[in-house]
This record gives C-alpha cells, structure tokens and sequence, in this order.
C-alpha cells in the first residue's frame, strides 16, 4: 500500500469518526433539553353536559354560569323506582351515537364497545384535526395515548346470550387507550390509568414524563365517563354523599354532597420547543406536575389534608414555582361536607401563604356547572382553566354565594370565585393549578401557565399584499359517506364564526382534515358566497363534484443540472419539514450544506452539487408528503434513483447520502476524461451518428438523447449534428456519466443496508437506454 493510499483510508476514518461525534453530540443535547423544558397544550376537544360539543361550548357554560344538571336521561332504560335520591344529573347527549363505519368497526362489534371507548376514539380524532394534524396521516408515528377512565358498567347492559365474542375488548379498561392507538396507527406508549376521579390528571402526569423522556413525541390524553347505570347514584346515596338536588356546591355553605355527571375531555401535548418549531398551536403550557397517595391514613376513600399539601409543594417545585406565582385553582370540589373543608384548608397552607395581600388566590370549580364527572373532570378542569387564561377573565362558581363556615379562611390569603372576575396579567404570565384526588387516596396536581406571547414578525419587504383579493376561496370538504358530507357542510355554515378570515379557514381544511372518500370543493369570494354554496350539499341536493377516488401520484427525481443558485433558500425559511431535514443531513457530508443551498456556495464542484442535489430532492419530497401529497410510487435518473430509493425506505439516509458522496468524489477523480452532449434527435437516428465509443446515456424525451464518452469523439459529433441541421450542446460536466468509462470504484457501495421497501420504487428511467 502506498502512502497517499493509507492517508486517504486514515482521512476517511477520521471524517467517518468526527460525523458520528457531531450526531452524537446532537443527540445528546437534544436529550439534555428536553429532560426538564415545559410541555405545550397545542389542542383541546371535548363533550360535557348542557350540550357542550368544544372548548369554546365549556367556556360558554362556564363563563355565563349555567346550570347544566337536568332529569335523568328517559332513552336508557334505567329502573329508579323506587329511588331515595334525586334524579339529577349532568349526562350527555347522544352518548350511544357513534359512526361505527367511520372507524372501520363493525355494527356488530360497536354494540359491545363501552360508549367511552367509543367518546375517546372520536374526540381523540377531533384533537388532532384541531391542532391541524390529519389523523389520516398518523399512522406509524411515535404518538402517545394516555387515557383515564373508571367508571365500568357498560357490560351489565349487553345481552346474557354475549356480544358476539367483542365484549372483551368492548370493555376492558387496558383496551380503550389501545383502541385509539390500534386506529389510528400510534406507536408511541398507550396507557390506560384507573385512578378513579383523579385519573385523567394522573394521565397527563404521565404523558408529561413520557415527552420528556424522549418515548413519544405527542400524546394524546384523555378522561372520560358514561354513566351506564344509575348505580352509582344509589350507592352515594345510601353513604349520605350523593347532593339532595343532585347538585355539587363547591367550599359552599349550601354544600350537602356530590352530583354525578358524564363527560370527555382530550388534549394534545408536545414538548414546548417542538411545537414553537413546528409552529403547532400553543394553547397554554403545562409547567409541573406531580402525584401522590394519601397511605395509610384516617380511612381508604377520607381525604388527606397533609398529602394534598404535599402533592401541591411537589407540582410547584416541579415547575419551579413559589405558591405567589399562581393566580387561581380549578380545585377538586365534589361539594361533599367532608372532602371540600379538607381541600380547602390544604389551598390555604400552601397557596395562601407568602403572598401579597392584594393578591389572594382564587378558588372555583367547572363542577358546580357541569356535575362531578369522575375520571374526566380533571380534563374538564384544565380546559376551563386554559379558555379563562385565554379570555381573562375567572368564572363565578355556581351554588356558592356563601362560603364553608367549616373551613378557617382567615389562615391565609384563599378567596372563593363567588362572582366573575378580571383576570389580570400584572406584567407576567397567568397562572393556575387543577387538583384531582382520587377516592383510593391516589392525588394529582398540576400547574398551567398562558401560553407564551408569539415573537412579532418582521413585515415582508415590499407593499403589504392580502392572501386573497377578490378571488373566489376554495373550502375543501370531505367525508365518509354523503350523508357525513352533508352534515359537514351544515356545521361549517353554522359554526364557523362571522368574523372568521375566510382563507385561514381553507388553509385549515386543506392541511389539518383527513381526505376521506366523499369529498366536494365550495367556493367564494365572502363569507355570504360560501355560505350559499354550502347550502347546496345539505340533505336533499344532489352533490355535484364529489370525489369518491384520487388518482394515483408519482415522485420523479432527476439527475445533475436540474440546480440553480439559491435552489433552497425559501424552503429553509418557509418550512419546518425541509429545515428540519437539512439539519438531519448536515452532520452527514463534509461541506457547508445550508451555504450551498441558500447561496451556492461550492455548486461548481460535483462533490458539493450531488450531495446537495440529494437534500434538495428528498427533503423536497418529504415537503410534499408532509402536505398529504403520498405518491403510489417513485422512480429515479441518474443520481436521483438513490434520491428515490432512500425516500422509498429501500436506503437509509446514512447510506445514501454516503453513496452519493462516494459517488461525487469518485467523479472529481475522473475530471478531464470525458463529456456529455445533449442532442435533440430520436434515439435511432443518434445511434447511427456515434463512433469512436460513444454512447447513448440518457433517452430524456423521444427527440431528446445524452451521449456521453471521451471529449474529441464528443466535439466530433457535435460537427457531424451541426451538418445534418440536429441542435447538439456540450453538457457543463468533465466526465462521461452513464459510460463504460465510468468503473466501479472500489468500496463505494460497500456496508450498504437495505431497508423496508415503503413504496414501489422504480429504477433509471427509460430502463436500458439509462445506465449507471
């Protein structure tokens, strides 16, 4: 072995060494962030009593103070004679609907699935939409679930003669976070926790860790609670804890016991950095949490004042908090003369301590409207908390116009929300804590904050434009089934608020909905227009240009020469995808990847250009996709056929990004040896015009050919084109690609791993004509 030979081997291991230090030592970092940053809330779905079907339906109800508990349900067939208690309570509507279909679940299954799988499942679906993520497009993604439920009653209900080999499934709490995840192709951990009322906190608490730990890069989490039986009226009411009205009277007076109620809350969590990244929504931010157990202390299901002290000291620290820098809590409040007194005395010890005078913690609870629903009223809770941060203003809480006289409220600064106030940022941001405790002893606390102000935006340069001027706006609509289409259509009509930007609206059904079977297009140019054109696919009307099919969709990727100077300097600016792919890559080639990208910086030099033609190509596609743009198939020329294989999954990036640097510098080595021409005639007739070891490389269209070989055969040829009246030009490269000339260099492919295929991918286009 020569010299130059070991210094070019020891050359490459020190490249190979010092990329694998730099991926590592991103890596690292990344871990190191994340272990203690704050968790974003970027979506929020839900269904209460009093009709709430959103978010913005429970701040209604909160904010003018409705009373949501009415008369027991008469469509389920529930047996209350004789009843010693009230029949009172805050149940949902419709909570036996369900679109099966939609799902893909049979009629037959759906009949033994406990309607809160059935709740979780669809308002799992509505989060995603609502923080703009299709659902469709989820599948395979590290997304957790994390679901709290446990009430479980349903299966009492089914038919003795069974449910059809479903009711396993149907009903076991464990399968109810898996069903989401089964559905919507989650890979990310899915857990289902049965802490009974403080379940749903227990589960953010979870999701949280698990974000931070790097197992999943989202999470939903969830509570919920049907009521399948009155059996837990009587029950509380034989112990004396169910309200004689059925009412929940938080820290009141007038408190006289519980008021049952149904409910499901989702939010969706992300790892702050990501979702400012990603530009997700940010709703509000969860900075701490933290849980813990009562033990062994004055009875299995009595409160523990010290352990609730202890869970709430264990949330701030975990947030980095002092009690002055909360605002209010959203409390447990069940209005029960034992638990209420306890809860409130532990708020005064620790929030109402060490805090200005002028500044008192403020106490409600969402129960007093909506009644205590158990495993999904700590959703409900931090709902309601974040749509108050959001509207500055804390909420009366209802039935407490006098409070407890068996709490001291003279031992620190804790005042009860007896009426709608201001709620005022004072310079810094809001602030809240949701308690749930769990009647095993299991207490749950966690410490909300606003979400962070958005950084201005530098103006564009040049005249300020508006997206849309005059021009007809396209809403984009998509179904199931045409009557699914329809309802669709009569929802955006009404719900859609007035004010609403009309373009903002169709950019959100375009990027964040799923493109189901049964699809039409409206347009207009104003509110007034679209709402006319949606009146035309209610019930009844025909439903002219429904899409029941897509085409297929092909990615092609070229060869060297489709580059210009600044090829991804919008790209990089304008999209997260692309930027974030780049970032991928760079610690992947020896060269200022981002310079030549943006500027051009070394795109004269081939080892520089296909490297960078690589990133452009795949991260390109990888946009499009992101977009819900899947091709069915992808084919590549040239140096594009690893383009296309590595986004296939037939290589992994590593390799082949390798290869194509391989490849470039194997062609500096070959500079000055040859040429390419690009000739516009059929291949048959160029054919009869080669010699001197000349060949065909490339049929690009059926009157265009690249010929590629040594250089004076080259100029030859183009003398010989010229006097037969065929246009030829010399292609701007120095070696002869696709030619025999062009030998194998030794190694190149070597340590290649081959992936799991994602898609068909097809080699060099034309096939023969094209070699590599």
């Amino acid at each position: 072995m020569t010299d130059s030979a070991g210094n070019e081997k020891l050359l490459e291991a020190l490249r190979a060494t010092l990329k694998q230090n730099q991926r590592l030592k991103w890596e690292n970092e990344q871990l190191s962030s994340a272990a203690g940053e704050p968790v974003a809330i970027v979506s929020m779905a839900c269904r209460y009593p009093g009709g709430v079907a959103s978010p913005e339906d429970l701040w209604r109800v909160a904010a003018d103070g409705v009373d949501a508990m009415t008369d027991f349900p008469a469509d389920r067939g529930w047996d209350t004679e004789p009843a010693g208690y009230a029949r009172v309570g805050g149940f949902l509507s419709g909570a036996a609907d369900f679109d099966a279909e939609f799902f893909g679940i049979s009629p037959r299954e759906a009949v033994a699935m406990d309607p809160q799988q059935r709740l979780l499942l669809e308002v799992s679906w509505e989060a995603l939409e609502r923080a703009g993520l299709d659902p469709s497009r989820m599948r395979g993604s590290d997304t957790g679930m994390f679901a709290g439920l446990s009430f479980q009653d349903y299966a009492s209900r089914l038919p003795d003669e069974g449910a059809g080999g479903f009711g396993l499934t149907g009903n076991a709490p464990s399968v109810a976070s898996g069903r989401v995840s089964y559905v919507l192709g989650l890979e990310g951990p899915a857990v289902s926790v049965d802490t009974a009322c403080s379940s749903s906190l227990v589960a953010m608490h979870l999701a949280a860790q698990a974000l931070r730990n790097g197992e999943c890069s989202l999470a939903l989490v969830g509570g919920v609670t049907v009521l399948a039986t009155p059996g837990v009226f009587g029950e509380f009411a034989a112990q004396g804890g169910l309200a004689f009205d059925g009412r929940c009277k938080p820290f009141s007076a007038a408190a006289d016991g519980t008021g049952w109620g149904e409910g499901v809350g989702v939010v969706l969590l992300e790892r702050l950095s990501e979702a400012q990244r990603l530009g997700h929504p940010v709703l509000a931010v969860l900075r701490g949490s933290a849980v813990n157990q009562d033990g062994a202390s004055n009875g299995l299901s009595a409160p523990n004042g010290p352990s609730q002290e202890r869970v709430i000291g264990a949330a701030l620290a975990s947030a980095g908090l002092s009690t002055a820098d909360v605002d209010a809590v959203e409390g447990h409040g069940t209005g029960t003369a034992l638990g209420d007194p306890i809860e409130a005395q532990a708020l005064l010890a620790t929030y109402g301590q060490n805090r200005p005078e002028d500044r008192p913690l403020w106490l409600g609870a969402v129960k007093s409207n909506i009644g205590h629903t158990a495993a999904a009223s700590g959703m409900a809770g931090v709902i309601k908390m974040i749509e108050a941060m959001r509207h500055g203003t804390l909420p009366a809480t209802l039935h407490a116009d006098e409070p407890s006289p068996h709490v001291d409220w003279s031992a620190g600064l804790v005042r009860l929300l007896t009426e709608t106030r201001p709620w005022e940022a004072d310079g810094r941001p809001r602030r809240a804590g949701v308690s749930s405790f769990g009647i095993s002893g299991t207490n749950a606390h966690v410490i909300l904050e606003e979400a962070p102000a958005e950084p201005a935006q530098e103006p564009a340069p040049g005249p300020a434009r508006p997206v849309v001027a005059g021009e007809a706006v396209p809403w984009v609509l998509s179904a199931k089934s045409a009557p699914a289409l329809r309802a669709l259509a009569g929802r955006l009509a009404s719900d859609v608020p007035a004010g609403a930007d009309i373009a903002d609206v169709a950019v959100s059904l375009a990027r964040s909905r799923a493109g189901l079977e049964y699809r039409t297009v409206v347009l207009g140019a104003d509110r007034a227009e679209l709402d006319e054109a949606l009146t035309r696919v209610e019930p009844g009307k025909d439903l002219a240009g429904v899409e029941v099919d897509s085409g297929d969709v092909a990615f092609v990727f070229p060869g060297q020469g489709s580059q210009w100077l600044g090829m991804g300097r919008e790209l990089l600016a304008c999209s997260s995808v692309f930027a974030d792919f780049v970032a991928e890559c760079e610690p992947l080639v020896d060269f200022p990847l981002r310079d030549a990208l943006v500027s051009g910086d070394g795109l004269e030099r081939v080892e520089v250009v296909q490297p960078a033609l690589f990133v452009m190509m795949v991260g390109l596609a990888k946009v499009w996709e992101a977009a819900g743009v899947v091709p069915s198939a992808v084919v590549g020329h040239s140096q594009g056929e690893l383009a296309a294989a590595c986004f296939a999954g037939a290589l992994s990036l590593e390799d082949a990004l390798g290869l194509v640097t391989a490849r470039g510098r194997a062609l500096v080595a070959l500079a000055g040896t040859g040429g390419m021409l690009s000739v516009a005639a059929a291949p048959e007739v160029v054919e009869g015009l080669l010699a001197d070891g000349l060949v065909i490389a490339a049929v690009n269209a059926p009157g265009q050919v690249v010929v590629s070989g040594a250089p004076e055969p080259l100029d030859a040829l183009a003398v010989r084109c010229e006097g037969a009246g065929i246009r030829a030009r010399r292609v701007d490269v120095d070696y002869a690609s696709h030619h025999p000339l062009v030998e194998h260099r030794g190694g190149v492919g070597h340590g290649r791993r081959d992936q799991d295929d994602r898609g068909d991918a097809a080699r060099d286009a034309p096939g023969d004509a094209a070699r590599r």
